[in-house]
């Protein structure tokens, strides 16, 4: 791989051909275009496995690995130099030898409802709901037991065309999505963190790179957006302790006040009929300090039960 100088030369950016995807990596490109107008970035659109299996769910297939790890191969195989994605695509631990090079401005990190109600409530009983995540699912069903959640997977576009085409009553997408596609009018109501908090991570992009390719982090490190960072580092740190992935339904939510963070979490069964949810503040200069409490709380609150039940799955997310 050629040597990157800062701030001049060709970077190649791995990402996923999605229409979402693609703003991501575009929005990246812009970002950089604007820091170092020397600098070229060509985009390397790739399919993942995630992209291509969607006759079954994440949980089933291997997990959020799958969205990334045809990017990561590019990397290491010297066709790309860096990589973007979701945070909340990416797993708790990263490959040995990757590091998160930035973490960008997050946007809104709350679920949407798309569909023809503004409350899920509102639904009546057997309605269908579409969703693609067990995360959403339990908190769905631990609200609304009477109604029928089910799978949706694709991408967003897709999505919207099944719900369109009366495949289901309403579905639920994270807001982020939505918002990125100037597709605000599609959202009905966003849904409070009382009635779901989002997948960790939700809502922030996450640029990666080689770990041994210090001249790339550093010139990545300015798109770094430190209070997301901050609270990223948090959510992590708790999904990582509870192994989390795709087969187990947890979520979470962290926010910075001054020099303190407060961090909510939760864990529940899939079918929703048990939901452990508990809440701590800690120093914002040590994130996964506080991350790593909430899930032993967590844990001593009853999650340790849900846990032993689904972990370890077949494989990891």
């Amino acid at each position: 791989m050629a040597t990157v100088f800062p701030q001049t030369g060709t970077l190649t950016l791995a990402t996923r051909q999605s229409e979402l995807a693609m703003w991501q990596a575009r929005h990246v490109q812009q970002e950089l275009g604007m820091l170092y107008p020397g600098l070229r970035v060509e985009l390397l659109g790739m399919t993942t496995q995630g992209d291509q299996v969607l006759d079954r769910t994440l949980n089933k297939i291997g997990g959020k690995g799958l969205f990334v790890k045809e990017l990561e191969q590019a990397m290491l195989d010297g066709k790309a130099h860096f990589a973007v994605h979701s945070v909340k695509d990416m797993p708790m631990q990263l490959p040995e030898g990757f590091a998160l090079a930035a973490v960008m401005n997050r946007v809104d990190p709350r679920d949407a409802i798309v569909g023809s109600v503004r409350s899920l409530g509102d639904l009546p009983g057997g309605s269908v709901v579409g969703t693609s995540s067990l995360r959403r699912q339990s908190q769905i069903l631990a609200r609304y037991p009477k109604l029928k959640v089910m799978p949706l997977r694709g991408n967003l576009q897709t999505r919207l065309r099944k719900l369109d085409a009366g495949d289901f009553d309403v579905i639920v997408l994270a807001a982020a999505g939505l918002l990125r596609l100037n597709l605000t009018k599609r959202i009905s109501a966003f849904l409070p963190f009382s009635e779901s908090l989002p997948a960790l991570g939700q809502g922030a992009l996450g640029l990666e790179c080689l770990a041994e390719r210090k001249e790339i982090l550093d010139l990545l490190k300015p798109l770094n957006h430190k209070v997301t960072e901050t609270c990223i580092r948090a959510e992590r740190a708790m999904g990582e302790r509870l192994n989390g992935s795709c087969q187990v339904p947890l979520g979470g939510h962290a926010e910075q006040h001054g020099d303190y963070l407060s961090l909510k979490g939760f864990v529940a069964r899939p079918d929703g009929t048990l939901v452990i949810t508990s809440e701590m503040r800690g120093d914002a200069r040590e994130p996964e300090l506080l991350g790593f409490a909430l899930a032993e709380r967590l844990k001593d609150e009853g999650a340790a039960e849900i846990l032993s039940a689904l972990w370890p799955p077949t494989t990891p997310g």
